[in-house]
């Protein structure tokens, strides 16, 4: 079942954009970039929370949502990138 893909916000409205992307279009593309640049940012905000050493249990819990989105949605992307070099 496929499912919408973030693209961004709107610099203009402040609102959310998602589509349905084609296989291999520039929508795809620009949601796997944007799944790329959100994964990092997470990965670098967790990291300096971790690195300070002050968060609580409850507080390093609530990045465990936020995590697993980013990952399952890179592991998609690469999945998807992998077996189409495959064929």
């Amino acid at each position: 079942m496929e499912q919408l893909r973030y693209l961004g916000t709107d610099a203009t409205t402040g609102k959310s954009a998602y589509a349905l992307p084609a296989p291999g279009g520039a929508l795809e593309r620009m949601a796997d970039t944007t799944a790329l640049e959100t994964a990092a940012v997470v990965t670098a905000l967790v990291g300096e929370v971790l690195d300070a050493g002050k968060a609580t249990d409850a507080e390093l819990a609530a990045f465990v949502p936020m995590l697993l989105a980013a990952l399952r949605e890179l592991t998609d992307v690469t999945a998807r990138l992998l077996d189409a070099e495959s064929v």
